[in-house]
Parts: structure tokens; C-alpha cells; sequence
């Protein structure tokens, strides 16, 4: 999904089916969840009735090598995508039953920081960061927060900076500051160091921690790192689409 796609809202934050209750974080809660991709006449399971319980609040790692699950059950969480079967509750909603609108306001209260970065190559930093704000009404209403956030990631005198003017460490800075902009009551990251330097890795790890400190906000990071998954609260370890052990 691209960034367009998660900023897409008709509504505001009020009209979020995950606001309810009065926890910062978002519990999640999945039983028999199950995802299958049809290719042909073949049928692929990505993810094989998963059982999970994340409490609110709580900074949890996906670990497990490529292929096992862990980037199809972080698209599940934040309504990215739908599953074959079962059910997945995040926030006290029923995601899986959202339709198209109700799933973008949905993701209006998700962060989601990819491996890849995903920036703009023709937006500096700072326009980076206001693109889920969308259309420019809001932008506008809330630059000075986006501004804040990167002066938070410590790229302020990058803000006006191309991504091709920055380091790898520095785009993925940009990038939380961007999942950061609607103040999102579940994080969710997919190999947030894969592409990263250790020392720069760990930085961004304890930045991402810093942040749920702070906020309060449910952390999920999906990481092949077992130091990455060792500074977090517990690891969920996935093989061949299933929780293993």
C-alpha cells in the first residue's frame, strides 16, 4: 500500500472506529486468524490460524525468517489487507469487517514504518512527513506538529532536504516522522533496520522506543534481529505462517 493509499480519509479523527475506550494503546486480539493468496489454481497460506493476544500499551516483536508471516499479519493489523478466515480485533474493532472508508479511518489512527522507506523523491522531508495529511487543509492546519516531529528525530536543519539528500538513517527518520503526524495509537514497523547499519539500527530502535514511552501508543515490530527483538517487551515467533513454540 502506498502513502496515498493510508492517507486516504473522508472523515476526521472523531469519526475512527478505533478510538473506543480510553487506553492510548490499541489491544489486539486474533483467534483462527488466517490469510491465503490465490495464484492459479495454486492456493499459498501465508498465515495458518494464528492465536495472539497483544495487551495495550505493549512493545511486542515478530521474529522468524523471511516467509513466515510476520509482513502479511503486520498488513492484517493495521486493515491493510483482509483474511481468508478468522477474526482480529484491534482497538476493540473488528477489523476485518471494515469496509473500504471505515478501513481508512481505521489506519488514520495506525503509524506503519516500512523497511523500505517509502519517501517521495520529489517532497523534501518535511512534505514527507505531511503527505498522510492529505488533502491540504489539514496539512496546513497541522504543519507545526509535523514540524515538531522532525525536530523529534533529530533532522531539523534536514527538514527542507530531498530524500536523496539524506542517508539511509536519516530517511527512516523521516519515515517514523511521518507515521508519527496522526498521532497513532498503534506502531507498527516491518524490518525497520534491514536496511540500516547496526549502530544506525539501533538508533532507530530506541527512537521507535522512545516514542511508545511517551505516547503510551502499542508497538509491533516485525524484525529477523534478534537484538532488535531482545530490546523490545517479548518476542511472538512465527514459522511457515504459524506461532512456533
Amino acid at each position: 500500500m502506498s502513502e496515498q493509499q493510508m492517507a486516504e480519509d473522508p472523515g476526521g479523527p472523531s469519526d475512527d472506529p478505533g478510538d473506543a475506550g480510553d487506553s492510548p494503546g490499541m489491544a489486539i486480539v486474533a483467534r483462527g486468524l488466517t490469510k491465503r493468496y490465490e495464484r492459479g489454481p495454486a492456493s499459498v497460506t501465508a498465515l495458518d490460524g494464528i492465536e495472539l493476544d497483544i495487551g495495550s500499551g505493549e512493545a511486542v516483536a515478530l521474529v522468524g525468517p523471511s516467509g513466515s508471516g510476520k509482513s502479511t499479519l503486520l498488513h492484517l493489523i493495521a486493515a491493510m489487507d483482509r483474511p481468508s478466515a478468522g477474526s482480529l480485533i484491534v482497538g476493540g474493532t473488528e477489523v476485518s469487517s471494515l469496509g473500504a472508508a471505515a478501513a481508512a479511518r481505521f489506519r488514520r489512527r495506525v503509524g506503519f514504518v516500512f523497511q523500505a522507506f517509502h519517501l517521495l523523491d520529489s517532497l523534501s522531508a518535511i512534505d514527507n512527513v505531511l503527505v498522510p495529511l492529505l488533502p491540504a487543509r489539514q496539512a496546513r492546519a497541522r504543519g507545526g506538529l509535523a514540524m515538531s516531529l522532525i525536530e523529534r528525530v533529530g533532522l531539523a536543519e534536514r527538514a527542507r532536504h530531498l530524500p536523496a539528500e539524506l542517508s539511509g538513517g536519516e530517511q527512516q527518520r523521516v519515515a517514523i516522522a511521518r507515521a508519527l503526524v496522526n498521532e497513532p495509537r498503534l506502531l507498527l514497523a516491518d524490518e525497520p533496520t534491514g536496511n540500516l547499519d547496526s549502530a544506525t539500527g539501533a538508533a532507530i530502535v530506541e527512537l521507535l522506543l522512545e516514542v511508545r514511552r511517551d505516547s503510551g501508543a502499542t508497538l509491533v515490530v516485525a524484525t529477523h534481529d534478534e537484538r532488535v527483538a531482545a530490546s523490545l517487551d517479548r518476542r511472538v515467533r512465527l514459522s511457515d505462517g504459524r506461532i512456533a513454540g
